[in-house]
């Protein structure tokens, strides 16, 4: 027996134990991998069922899944999103992820439903979509952006300043944002008076330039005075609707007598009786102004606004762009038509 068994000191035998000690640990960690796939497989199916719902339009519980159907359904899906329909690309992105077996191409298509979730009006499904798809890319940029946005719209800033402290590790300058958070923290809070409110939206306007538009828009709601003198002569035609929709109790006629630009814009308006005595060089004043003193004062200005990032444009203003989600990106762009007959119907 003794004679059998190689001795412990054998090299033989220190060489077949460290093969089957290999073998042990190889069969192990190959078991190990499979359960851990079999069961993050089954946590995303039973993730993906809290989503399911009798509002998708679409019904896919028979349709058989073939892998060449994933780039036409992908497209499809995409489609139907770009058209604002949102439930039917809800419906084939939940079914994609469902009988697709790769993990990359799962992740893609999460991210895809969580920004129809965005768009669609669904921020709490679309929150959780961005968390489980981090939980597994914790380092994707678009992601956290997403997921920031989400809490923004949900008004929960606190939460959506949080997401910038990953971005910053991640290399991304997040200053604008941080000074967007801000402004709208600042609007919404209710536990702070006016004049603090006043106080840090002049601060917020002196460290970030690019939000004159939302800062002249909210001090125009919390103090008239203040909003005019805190108004920039040379930045007229980025607020010009502002200043066109601007009832003519809150015209600072002091301000407006000194300036070319507003005094031809609030002649063509029809507040003013008196001409302006130069051009302002903003062409759709100067046609108005011009056909008002020859005795046409049927025309008015329509408001568009376009989207520097994306070029996407829209019949009203937004802070944020609506499709590509970017900030400061508001372009105003204006045309002459003829005013609409006012009627004494009212919906009061």
């Amino acid at each position: 027996m003794e004679n059998f068994l190689p001795g412990y000191k054998d090299p033989l035998f220190s060489i077949l134990l460290i093969v089957v000690v290999s073998l042990i640990i190889a069969v192990a960690t190959y078991g190990w991998g499979l359960y851990k796939q079999q069961k993050e497989q089954g946590n995303l199916l039973k993730f993906l069922d809290k989503f399911d719902s009798a509002e998708c339009a679409l019904d896919t519980s028979d349709m058989p899944f073939e892998a060449h159907l994933l780039k036409p359904l992908s497209l499809l899906a995409k489609a139907f999103e770009n058209s604002g329909e949102y439930h039917k690309s809800i419906s084939i992105y939940l079914y994609l992820i469902k009988h697709i077996s790769h993990d990359q191409g799962k992740l893609e298509l999460m991210e895809r439903l969580g920004k129809t979730y965005l768009h669609a009006g669904f921020l709490e499904r679309s929150r959780s979509i961005y968390v489980e798809v981090l939980r597994k890319k914790p380092r994707s940029v678009k992601v956290l952006y997403e997921l920031g946005v989400v809490y923004e719209m949900m008004h929960q800033y606190d939460k959506a300043k949080e997401v910038i402290e990953p971005l910053e590790l991640l290399g991304e300058n997040t200053y604008n944002l941080k000074k967007f958070l801000e402004l709208s923290q600042i609007t919404s809070s209710k536990g702070m008076s006016i004049e603090e409110k006043i106080s840090k939206l002049k601060q917020l306007l002196h460290d970030e330039p690019n939000l004159y538009r939302q800062v002249i828009s909210v001090l125009l709601q919390l103090d008239t005075q203040i909003a005019w003198e805190t108004i920039d002569v040379e930045r007229i035609e980025e607020i010009l609707d502002i200043f066109w929709f601007l009832p003519n109790s809150q015209v600072d006629l002091d301000i407006i007598s000194s300036n070319n630009a507003l005094h031809t814009l609030y002649y063509a308006k029809g507040y003013l009786q008196k001409p302006p005595k130069e051009k302002s060089n903003i062409f759709t004043l100067d046609m108005l102004a011009t056909a008002r003193k020859g005795g046409f004062e049927e025309g008015e200005l329509l408001f568009s606004y376009l989207c520097k990032k994306c070029k996407q444009s829209y019949p009203v203003s937004f802070k944020r762009c609506p499709n590509c989600m970017a900030i400061n990106s508001v372009k105003v762009e204006e045309e002459i038509a003829k005013s609409s007959p006012k009627t004494n119907y009212s919906l009061l």
